[in-house]
């Protein structure tokens, strides 16, 4: 399987940067509030952790090759500033493309609509894609994910995912997905 790579996007505020292993000297900083990890567990990574995790990621897919990873730095352009990342995993169910997305803001920068902003322009992205599905896995109690899940046309379901509340578009039917993608 050949997965798509990730490519530059911009927005008016962003600039949304394909991940490579050098990102690891801003991002440490970003990732750095342990306030970051009381959703999605963990804690802030060192830098050759976090190094190695880069290195894996921007392989651009899982080593088996049955999931592509698209990786994304969110950089502030009045600052230049690396803020954040998106990231979006890509996999086939019942030979349909599933996009799932996720997102992380340093916290001095939340609250400002960047999440919003970078994961439209991924989400935008993705689009051309022609998944049938695209989705956010939330942890149940993370308010402001969800309000971001919200505002990016995402709609809660009933089903959980690891503990986590998955977020969805509605599914796009087959026989348009076929046409869109020229099969």
């Amino acid at each position: 399987m050949t997965w798509p790579s990730a490519e530059p996007l911009e927005t008016a505020r962003l600039l949304l940067e394909p991940l490579a292993v050098r990102h690891a000297i801003e991002m440490i900083n970003a990732l750095g509030a342990q306030e970051l990890y009381r959703y999605i567990g963990g804690e802030p990574p060192s830098m050759k952790g976090l190094q190695a995790q880069y290195e894996r990621q921007s392989r651009g897919q899982s080593p088996d090759g049955k999931t592509g990873w698209l990786n994304w730095i969110v950089r502030d352009r009045t600052s230049d500033r690396a803020i954040g990342f998106v990231q979006s995993s890509l996999s086939y169910n019942d030979g349909a493309l599933i996009a799932d997305i996720a997102w992380l803001i340093t916290p001095s920068e939340q609250g400002r609509g960047a999440a919003v902003e970078a994961s439209s322009a991924v989400l935008d992205w993705l689009r051309t894609l022609h998944p049938r599905r695209i989705r956010a896995l939330i942890h149940p109690d993370h308010a402001a994910s969800a309000r971001v899940a919200e505002r990016l046309g995402l709609a809660r379901t009933s089903a959980l995912v690891g503990g986590e509340t998955v977020w969805e578009t509605a599914p796009i039917p087959s026989d348009v997905v076929k046409r869109s993608s020229g099969q």
